[in-house]
Formats: C-alpha cells, sequence, structure tokens
C-alpha cells in the first residue's frame, strides 16, 4: 500500500495557484516593510538627521584670532577630534567625569527607588476596593506636573526656611553644594516619576487571572510567596519596560537640577548640563560632542540592558528570518514534487 500526494491547489487553467501574501514570506516581508516606511522616514527626519548632524559639528570647532603662520583665523575650523580629546584633558576632563558620575549615580538610585515605590503604588491601585478612581487619580498627579513646575514646587519646599527644614527641625542648605542636593533631585525626581513606573506595572497586573491567585491560596502560598512566586514574574514584562524607558530618561537629566539646584553645581552637574552650557556659550563643536558621547552612552546602556535580560531582539528577528527561509524552502520542495506528480 502506497501513500498519495493531494495535487497542489490549481487555478481554472491547470497552473499551480499562486501562494496568497499571508502564505508567502517574501510578500508578507515586503507588505510589512511598506506599512512600516513611514515611520522609518519619520525616524530618518527626527533621530538619525540630527544625529549625523550632531557627529559633523562635533568635529569643528570655532576659532579667532591668528594661525601659526599669523594669517587672520575665524569661524568653524576643523578639528577632527581635538573636540573629544579636549574632554578628557585638565579641568575640563575634571569637570566630565564629575557630571559622568553624577549622572550614573542619579539615574541608578532614582531608577531603583522609583521601581520600589512604583510597585507598591501598582499594587495599591489594583487591589483598592473604595475609591480606587481617586486613588489612581492622586497617585498620577505627580506625573502629569511638568518638571520645570514640580523643580520650581521643590525648590521652595528645599530652601533654608522651607517645609523640609521646618518638618526635620533643621538648617540644611539643600540647594546649595553639597550631597544634601543630591538628595533634593533624587526626592523631586523619584516623586515626580515613580507613578510612571506604577502606571506601567499596573498595566501588566490587569492581565494577570484571578485564577491563578485562588490556586497558590488553595495549595497554602502566602502573600510574599505570591507576589514573589506569580505577581512579579507575570508582570516582568511590562516592569523590564518601565525599567528601561526610566533609565534612558534619567541619563538624560537636565531640567529638573538645572532649575532647582542651579547651573555650574558640582554636586549635581550632569552631562546634558555640560553639554547645554557650551551651546550657551556659542561653543557648537564641544557641545556637539558632548551630545555624541551622552548619546553613545545612553545606546550602550540600552543594548547592555536589553542583552542582559534575554530581550535578544535582533536575536529574535534572526530567527524567525531563519525560519521563514526554512518555511520557503519547503513550499518550493512540495510544488516541484507536485508538478513532477
Amino acid at each position: 500500500m502506497t501513500a498519495t500526494t493531494a495535487p497542489p491547489p490549481t487555478t481554472t487553467g491547470g497552473a499551480p495557484k499562486q501562494p496568497s501574501a499571508k502564505a508567502d514570506p517574501q510578500k508578507h516581508g515586503r507588505l510589512a516593510a511598506l506599512l512600516l516606511a513611514p515611520t522609518f522616514i519619520v525616524l530618518a527626519i527626527v533621530i538619525i538627521y540630527p544625529l549625523i548632524a550632531a557627529i559633523r559639528e562635533s568635529l569643528y570647532k570655532r576659532q579667532d584670532g591668528l594661525d601659526p603662520n599669523g594669517f587672520v583665523v575665524e569661524g568653524d575650523q576643523f578639528v577632527g577630534v581635538e573636540n573629544y580629546t579636549d574632554m578628557f584633558r585638565g579641568e575640563t576632563g575634571e569637570r566630565f567625569w564629575n557630571a559622568f558620575f553624577n549622572t550614573s549615580f542619579l539615574t541608578v538610585t532614582t531608577v531603583v527607588l522609583e521601581v520600589v515605590i512604583g510597585v507598591a503604588m501598582a499594587l495599591v491601585m489594583h487591589h483598592a476596593l473604595r475609591g480606587k478612581g481617586l486613588v489612581r487619580a492622586s497617585i498620577l498627579v505627580p506625573w502629569a506636573i511638568p518638571t520645570a513646575v514640580s523643580a520650581i514646587m521643590w525648590q521652595f519646599i528645599f530652601q533654608a526656611d522651607g517645609v523640609a527644614n521646618e518638618v526635620l527641625n533643621s538648617q540644611v542648605l539643600w540647594t546649595t553644594e553639597g550631597f544634601h542636593a543630591k538628595v533634593a533631585v533624587i526626592i523631586a525626581d523619584v516623586w515626580k516619576t515613580a507613578p510612571f513606573v506604577g502606571l506601567l506595572v499596573l498595566a501588566g497586573l490587569q492581565i494577570i487571572p484571578n485564577d491563578v491567585y485562588e490556586a497558590a491560596r488553595v495549595d497554602g502560598a502566602s502573600g510574599w510567596k505570591q507576589f514573589w512566586r506569580i505577581t512579579l514574574p507575570l508582570v516582568k514584562p511590562a516592569l523590564l519596560v518601565a525599567i528601561l524607558f526610566r533609565g534612558l530618561d534619567a541619563l538624560r537629566m537636565f531640567d529638573l537640577p538645572y532649575i532647582m539646584i542651579g547651573r555650574r553645581k558640582e554636586s549635581v552637574e550632569t552631562l546634558s548640563m555640560l553639554a547645554q552650557e557650551e551651546a550657551s556659550n556659542a561653543r557648537i563643536g564641544p557641545a556637539a560632542a558632548y551630545a555624541v558621547v551622552l548619546f553613545l552612552y545612553v545606546a550602550v546602556v540600552a543594548y547592555a540592558f536589553v542583552k542582559l535580560l534575554g530581550a535578544d531582539v535582533l536575536g529574535e528577528a534572526r530567527v524567525r528570518r531563519k525560519e521563514d527561509k526554512q518555511r520557503m524552502a519547503q513550499a518550493a520542495t512540495t510544488t516541484e514534487l507536485a508538478s513532477w506528480t
């Protein structure tokens, strides 16, 4: 007894029926590229072009005076990587490394605190029985306040005769140089952006079915075990997105310490503040160099974050591409065998 192969679907003329766009990976890929083309064009205009322009500007420096041959030099002159090398020399290098440390320290500290407080907020908003809408609205109010307004408000709170010193019964000069300035910025940033983390985590909590918790309670699992074994693993995707977004945003911190503490404050000066100061003094080349270095720092942190957490987007794309090629090869082989039979 031999197995028979069903003939391929044919059109009225007897020719094999062409696969549809949904079945053909090539046509499916072309359709996806066509639909994504407008998005890629917008990204190229608002991201790629400014980045290329910043890299180009970082290779130039405004020079006024005489060159070694005694000729008058005016305007922007090509200096190669001089703006980058000057960044690590002398007093400029000390300011750069101080700003780099401040940026990293503020990012790590604020993101950790925001994740802990944000998860707690999400749990409160998710389990609140009475006044659930009021609780959610009140928690999300700080996130809706513009950063500049929030900075001015906290500046009043941390004044020498402000609310903070009244509550602590002390006379700490929060808005001057010192570690207390970092503490003030951290408190203000966590107060403002922890609700953002809570909002994303709350979205993840909404999709967890109650049957899972009921089964855990039947098995005798305590509330703490339910949190570690059920809630945290299931809410992990939303939590990782929140951490990534907040981390990348914190690395670009500028307006909160700039308005709240002030410019050229060694305790809270960040890389974005260095770039802004160079640009405000018409030193476009060094400012562009700072911006490029900050961009590279953010890109490296984002890539490391994605790789360490196992969300290998490029790897998944390669796997899908390989599977599509295998399906195409199998379809071609099937079609060829059908034509021979």
